[in-house]
């Protein structure tokens, strides 16, 4: 016997009144960036369970502590019907289940669906009639119904679109941006069936303040995702392209951007470093999926082949600037300012700025890398990188500033040249942290 009504579907019902959401006991499986947000909204709502395999993360949740810095322990305590655990039988009573676990590349860049499937394996085990999971995990158009639906059905002996139903609502998370959160971004939605997607639409509708747009199919909601990200990844390697051109012609990129931008029609793109688990990482779904049916994307890879060699180019760049400069590039010892994928983030997932660490230390140079948001242990653990504390003043040839944090903002350029060798050194800037002038080369 079931410990929970069943949730029933009733389309005219649905359609002239609006789902019946009274029945819902959400569960989130995952925790990160994507998961804990969902997890606090729905908490002030619904009866709410957040599941994570990672017992450190549930027991600083439980004592009120975000180690992402997305939510403060205010914002957990709002959610007063939400409740962490580790332990996956806690999940039983749950009739709503939502997937929000990561979905990387591998290191050749095809998509490792392996937490999602797992996650799925958990939610089989625990499926009853009636029940909805709701896929929130980048993903190529086709996986959710090709690749987890079968788990379901096989582990829990249910029947697809008869016993259970199945979502897709695409993250769109930004993290530390803290103007566009859960509530204020529009949600894209989907279902399996139309009583499923009226439902979907209602339960998210109920907590995101913005609204939803509930799309006509689960394909739809999931190339939805992917493209949103892949555009911007083609956009930003444009302007990438644009910046070395006007490096080697000797124009300013940011002066070019900004003369271009006073047209009304200008995307307001900047070069840079493109990592971090979305932009970095969404492209390569499509594009695996795109293979696989025959056909080989031109523009969307050529995009992502520019972006992931951008540290490169910066390392080398630099290296040009202070062999320019007479430095003697064999004894330099370099700092580089950030560490994680972007600014005002302590998540370094997939950073792009271990590209210039590794080309700057192929040529022999000393590098050291200073991040007050990133976690020591993650960044030794992940990328064999030892963080320095605090680094010492008049001892770094070159400085790059990596990352537009606003602890380095605040430092000014004085504060930032005070790192630098009295007699002579170089810095760089790629975010354009300091305003013209203050720095000696900018991407």
């Amino acid at each position: 016997m079931d410990l929970v009504p069943k949730l029933e579907f009733n389309l005219a019902t649905a359609k002239s009144h609006g789902p019946d959401l009274e029945l819902a006991r959400v569960a989130i499986i995952g925790l990160g960036y994507v998961g804990l947000p969902l997890a606090v909204e729905f908490g002030k709502i619904y009866p709410t369970v957040g599941f994570d395999t990672n017992t450190h993360r549930i027991e600083e949740l439980k004592n009120g502590r975000d180690s992402t810095l997305e939510l403060t322990s205010g914002d957990l305590q709002a959610a007063v019907r939400l409740q962490f655990t580790s332990h996956e039988e806690e999940l039983r009573e749950a009739n709503v289940f939502v997937v929000a676990v990561p979905t990387p590349v591998d290191i050749h860049n095809r998509p490792d669906l392996t937490p999602l499937l797992r996650a799925t394996e958990a939610v089989a085990r625990l499926l009853k009639s009636g029940d909805i999971i709701v896929y929130e995990s980048t993903v190529y158009p086709g996986a959710t119904e090709e690749e987890c639906v079968p788990i379901l059905e096989r582990i829990s002996t249910l029947r697809y679109n008869t016993d259970f139903f199945v979502g897709y609502s695409p993250e769109r998370v930004n993290p530390g941006d803290r103007q566009h959160r859960v509530t204020t971004i529009k949600k894209v939605t989907s279902g399996s069936t139309p009583e499923a997607a009226i439902f979907i639409d209602g339960l998210y509708k109920s907590i995101v303040a913005a609204g939803t747009h509930c799309a006509p199919s689960i394909k739809v909601a999931e190339a939805a995702k992917v493209i949103e990200n892949t555009q911007r990844d083609i956009n930003i390697a444009l302007i990438n392209e644009l910046a070395i051109i006007f490096n080697i012609m000797g124009i300013d990129t940011e002066a070019v951007l900004t003369a271009a931008g006073t047209k009304w029609n200008f995307l307001p793109f900047r070069p840079g470093l493109v990592g971090g688990h979305c932009i970095g990482v969404d492209p390569y779904y499509l594009t695996h999926k795109a293979q696989a049916l025959g056909y080989h994307p031109e523009v969307i890879l050529a995009g992502r082949r520019l972006n992931d060699n951008m540290g490169r180019y910066v390392a080398t760049n630099l290296i040009r600037h202070m062999s320019g400069s007479g430095m003697r590039i064999d004894h330099a010892r370099i700092l580089i300012m950030g560490l994680t994928f972007k600014e005002n983030c302590p998540d370094i997932r997939n950073t792009r700025v271990v590209d210039i660490v590794r080309e700057l230390r192929v040529w022999g140079l000393a590098v050291d890398v200073f991040d007050p948001l990133a976690s020591p242990a993650d960044a030794r653990r992940e990328y064999q990188i030892d963080l320095v504390e605090s680094p010492s003043a008049a001892t770094y040839d070159a400085i790059v500033l990596a990352v537009a944090h606003d602890y380095f903002r605040a430092l000014g350029g004085e504060g930032i040249r005070r790192f630098g060798r009295c007699e002579r050194h170089i810095v760089y800037d790629l975010k354009y942290v300091l305003p013209e002038g203050a720095s000696d080369v900018r991407l």
